[in-house]
C-alpha cells in the first residue's frame, strides 16, 4: 500500500496528446506530414544508394552528404510515425523507457545534423581555398575520424539528458501536449526541481549549436574572401554555385531551430502552443524532406548519375522488348 500511496512515482507511460487546440484537425494535418515523410524516406534512401553505388561520388563532399542523409532518416523516423499513429489511430500512449529512447534519438540526430553541416562547411572551405590540396587533406581516414568524433561528441553530451530526466520525481500528471517526447515538456511534468534540466539543455545547445554555427560562419567568411579575390566572374560564380546547396541545407535546418529556441525563451506566452509544436515538427521534418531535393537539383554530379541510371534502366527495358 505504501507504494500505491506514494505521490512521487516513475510513470509507467506518458500520453502524447498531439497538437493542443487542433485535435479536430489532426486528420488534415497528418496528410502533409505523411507526404513529407514519404518523400524524405524515398529521397534519402535513393541518395544513399546513389552515393554507395556510384564510384564518381566516392569523394568527401558526398560522404558528408551520406552522413547528412542517414542523420535525416533517423531524425524523421524517430518522430513522424508515432505522430501519424496519434493522428490516425489515437495511439497516444508511450512507455516511459520508450519515451527516453525517443528523446535520445531526437536530440542525437538533431545535434548530429548540426555537426555534419559544420563538417560540410569545412569541406567547402578546403575545396575553394585549397583546391590543389583538397584530395590530400580530406582523405577517407580523415573523413571517418572527423565523422566519428562528431558523433561521439553528440552522444557524450546528449546521453546525460536521459539520466537527468529519469532521476526526476513525477506526480500523477502524465499527459504531454506534444507529438513526441520533448526534453523540457517531460521535465515540466515533474514535481521536482528542473533547474538542472534547463541549464544542461541550454548548455548542450550552446556547446554544439553555438560551436557549429561559429565554425560555419568562419568557414564562409574565408570562402567569401577567397571568392571575391578571384579575377574571373565565371570562376566566382562557379565557386559560389558549389556552396548553394549547402547554404540551403543550413537555412532549412537552422531557421525552425532558431524559432523554437528563441520563441520558447522570449515569446512563449504570446505564441500559441499549437504553433510551437507544429514548428517543432517542421524542424524535424523539413531538412530530411528538402535536403536531398536541393542537392539533387543543385549538384551536377548527382543529376548526371540519376540520368545515367534512368537511361541505363530504359536501355535494359528496350533490349528486353
Amino acid at each position: 500500500m505504501s507504494v500505491v500511496n506514494n505521490s512521487y512515482l516513475t510513470p509507467v507511460s506518458f500520453i502524447l496528446n498531439g497538437i493542443p487546440g487542433l485535435e479536430n484537425m489532426h486528420m488534415w494535418i497528418s496528410f502533409p506530414f505523411c507526404s513529407m515523410y514519404a518523400v524524405a524516406v524515398i529521397r534519402n534512401c535513393g541518395l544513399l544508394y546513389l552515393i554507395c553505388c556510384e564510384d564518381s561520388l566516392h569523394r568527401s563532399m558526398y560522404y558528408f552528404l551520406a552522413m547528412l542523409s542517414l542523420t535525416d532518416l533517423v531524425m524523421c523516423t524517430t518522430t513522424i510515425p508515432k505522430a501519424l499513429c496519434i493522428f490516425w489511430f489515437r495511439l497516444k500512449e508511450i512507455s516511459f523507457n520508450d519515451c527516453l529512447v525517443q528523446m535520445f534519438f531526437i536530440y542525437t540526430s538533431t545535434r548530429m545534423e548540426s555537426g555534419v553541416l559544420m563538417l560540410m562547411a569545412l569541406d567547402r572551405y578546403v575545396a575553394i581555398c585549397y583546391p590543389l590540396c583538397y584530395s590530400t587533406i580530406l582523405t577517407n581516414p580523415v573523413i571517418a575520424k572527423v565523422g566519428l568524433a562528431t558523433f561521439l561528441r553528440v552522444v557524450l553530451l546528449v546521453t546525460p539528458l536521459t539520466f537527468i530526466i529519469k532521476r526526476l520525481p513525477y506526480c500523477k500528471e502524465n499527459i504531454l501536449y506534444h507529438t513526441y517526447c520533448d526534453h523540457m515538456a517531460v521535465a515540466k511534468l515533474s514535481c521536482g526541481n528542473i533547474k538542472i534540466n534547463v541549464i544542461y539543455g541550454l548548455t548542450v545547445a550552446l556547446l554544439i549549436g553555438g560551436f557549429d554555427i561559429l565554425c560555419i560562419t568562419i568557414s564562409y567568411t574565408m570562402i567569401l574572401r577567397a571568392v571575391v579575390s578571384l579575377s574571373s566572374a565565371d570562376a566566382q560564380q562557379k565557386a559560389f554555385s558549389t556552396c548553394t546547396a549547402h547554404i540551403c541545407a543550413i537555412v532549412f535546418s537552422y531557421s525552425p531551430a532558431f524559432f523554437c529556441f528563441f520563441s520558447h525563451r522570449f515569446g512563449g506566452h504570446k505564441i500559441p502552443p499549437s504553433c510551437h509544436i507544429i514548428v517543432a515538427n517542421i524542424y524535424l521534418l523539413l531538412p530530411p524532406t528538402m535536403n536531398p531535393i536541393v542537392y539533387g537539383v543543385k549538384t551536377k554530379q548527382i543529376r548526371d548519375c540519376v540520368i545515367k541510371i534512368l537511361l541505363g534502366s530504359k536501355d535494359i527495358k528496350s533490349h528486353s522488348i
